[in-house]
């Protein structure tokens, strides 16, 4: 250096190797690796399976949210087995329900009209769409034509009767209740602990198990209701014998 300049100190900087290999480019091609051997074993799995497994699997990638018809199936691991996918009930409008309840009326009446048993009772069995759903009403109209005057047991007819009903109503999903109604007359008996509400509510139950021996399913027994006379048919005729009655409601789908 020239005299009269300042000495300046020179730093010196030492480049050392690369060593790029311990930056992140080697954990994605890892990972790419792994996920690679993944679907590999997923498919050698899915080879050693029955058919039925192999449809479900192809079904999932089709339409993993499950909700299409053709893939019912949801893969439990376990070899040749499979847990069945429940869907969703559609929504059944009240329309529709009606138009399935008249059917059924039909259906009835076309059962009944072929038992000769049947003929002196038909124009005691009314039909009424209600908010409910569909109701079958048993009217009495003369003494013993379904029940013994005071008695809660159904007579041989009437027996038969409520079986063939409940036949009709096992084929359908509907929950059912079942009504007891009498005339305004007081219990015969004049006891306390036996008013109307209990034979209304017996032969409610009289009813139910018929429909039940008919085909009806006790889950499907929504309510059994005894009303004594407080839903009286004829309210000018509180003593009439159409206020005595049997009523079996078949309910309306819910949703």
């Amino acid at each position: 250096m020239s005299d009269g300049q300042e000495n300046i100190p020179i730093i010196k900087k030492v480049k050392k190797g690369d060593h790029g290999h311990h930056g992140g480019a080697w954990k994605v091609a890892y990972a790419d690796f792994v996920t690679a051997m993944m679907a590999l074993f997923i498919v050698l799995w899915v080879l050693g399976q029955n058919d039925d497994i192999k449809k479900s699997v192809s079904n999932y990638f089709k339409d993993p949210t499950g909700y299409s018809p053709h893939g019912k199936n949801v893969i439990t691991g376990r070899k040749g087995t499979a847990i069945p996918f429940k869907e969703p009930r559609p929504k059944v409008t009240k329309e529709d329900q009606n138009t399935k309840f008249e059917e059924m009326k039909k259906q009835i009446q076309k059962k009944l009209s072929k038992n000769k048993a049947y003929l002196d009772i038909a124009g005691n069995i009314e039909y009424e769409i209600v908010n409910e759903g569909l109701r079958i009403e048993l009217v009495e109209r003369s003494d013993n034509i379904f029940f013994k005057i005071g008695s809660s047991s159904l007579n041989n007819t009437a027996t038969k009767l409520i079986n063939d009903i409940g036949s009709q109503l096992a084929k359908l999903q509907n929950k059912v209740v079942v009504e007891g109604h009498t005339d305004a007359h007081p219990f015969s008996s004049g006891s306390e602990n036996y008013t109307n509400y209990e034979l209304s509510a017996d032969r409610a139950n009289s009813a139910r198990r018929e429909l039940i021996r008919g085909g009806v399913s006790t889950e499907q027994i929504d309510e059994i209701r005894g009303y004594a006379d407080k839903r009286l048919r004829d309210a000018d005729q509180p003593f009439s014998l159409v206020n005595r009655r049997v009523s079996i409601i078949i309910k309306y789908l819910e949703g």
